[in-house]
């Protein structure tokens, strides 16, 4: 099978376009922001379900 130049091109012009159009497009950064409060948000609930004893102890000491 013998391709043309232009033939070639073509072919890989239209490669180049399908694969663009494929993938995901990136978050508006206000979108980004929302999600990222969003997922603070979730954190800190995942953190106050958690139970910790009064006797717990920080792996380091409080110095002033």
């Amino acid at each position: 099978m013998k391709l043309t130049r232009r033939e070639l091109a073509a072919v890989v012009s239209a490669t180049a376009v399908a694969a663009a159009q494929t993938e995901p497009r990136a978050p508006v950064p206000a979108d980004e922001l929302q999600i990222a409060r969003n997922r603070l948000t979730a954190n800190g609930d995942l953190l106050a379900q958690q139970e910790v004893p009064m006797a717990t102890e920080p792996a380091f000491q409080f110095k002033a």
